[in-house]
């Protein structure tokens, strides 16, 4: 339940380039609010600019958002409406601000999203990657070894991987990237919406070269999107963990019959066709 008269957060998504994609609803809001809480406020004047909106600015990012939520809870007390904006897209989306939403979301306070643009869908649509199941990592850790760590961690996901990453991280992290996933497809959107909007597809390897034969592919926030991870057979798998079991049993001298019952409760399958696969295995060694 909201608290009863006071004002209202407006969670306002805003163009990631192209201004023209700021929707009809999201510029009446910002142009109506009392208050905008911006992760720059020089940014964000520029689009109010744009709007034609002199509204009153202040400024939430990651390093003061914990100090802000008393101000902005006073302007809601007082029934004022108050919009949050990123630089770019949709907050909250690898931004700051859930600390603000949650202490609404506590304090009954009444929380709006308007929807809009985001950098994460938009290269989405366009990659030609799977889209029904994927898993946004955000910006992935700076240092090298801390990163590929993390890319080994997600080498299996049978999903699409996305992150966001800067231009002068760029090539390092594919370099990670080619070294981790090979041949594995990737796909990097740069400077979505805008003039110089690209799409490169290819390997890690692949997108080093394109980005060292013209550098300016470099330039610009780029959305990088990685391929699933191919299906593991599961049947192959368990036959290739239950034939090293059946060997290392067989080498501990336990019986035929005693092996296909241990891997039959281990790893299901019929008891039969582990015996079956034990007698193969010790015949092939003796």
């Amino acid at each position: 339940m909201s608290v009863s008269g006071k004002g209202t957060l407006y969670v306002v998504a805003t163009p990631i380039g192209n201004l023209d994609d700021l929707s009809p609803r999201a510029a009446a809001i910002l142009a109506g609010a009392d208050l905008i809480a911006a992760e720059d406020t020089r940014h964000s004047g520029r689009l109010l600019a744009h709007i034609g909106a002199r509204v009153a600015l202040i400024s939430l990012h990651e390093h003061n958002e914990s100090s802000r939520i008393a101000r902005i809870c006073h302007e809601l007390d007082q029934g004022h409406q108050v919009a949050l904006v990123s630089d770019a897209g949709t907050p909250l989306i690898s931004d700051p601000g859930y600390r603000l939403i949650r202490a609404l979301r506590e304090g009954g306070y009444r929380v709006v999203p308007v929807p809009g643009p985001s950098a994460l869908v938009t290269a989405l649509c366009a990659a030609g990657l799977p889209t029904e199941r994927f898993l946004f990592e955000g910006f992935l850790p700076a240092k090298g070894s801390a990163r590929r760590q993390r890319l080994q961690a997600l080498a299996h996901q049978q999903v699409t991987l996305v992150c966001y990453e800067s231009p002068h991280r760029i090539v390092a992290l594919l370099t990670d990237i080619d070294a981790v996933f090979a041949e594995r497809q990737v796909v990097l959107a740069r400077e979505l919406t805008k003039t110089f909007e690209t799409f490169l597809h290819g390997s890690g390897a692949a997108l080093l070269a394109q980005l060292e034969d013209d550098p300016d592919q470099q330039r610009g926030e780029f959305v990088v999107m990685i391929a699933p991870a191919e299906p593991i057979d599961r049947g192959d798998a368990r036959t290739v963990e239950g034939d090293a079991l059946l060997s290392a049993l067989l080498s501990e001298a336990v019986g035929v019959k005693q092996c296909a019952a241990v891997v039959a409760r281990l790893l299901g399958g019929r008891k039969r066709d582990w015996y079956e696969r034990a007698m193969a295995l010790r015949d092939s060694t003796g």
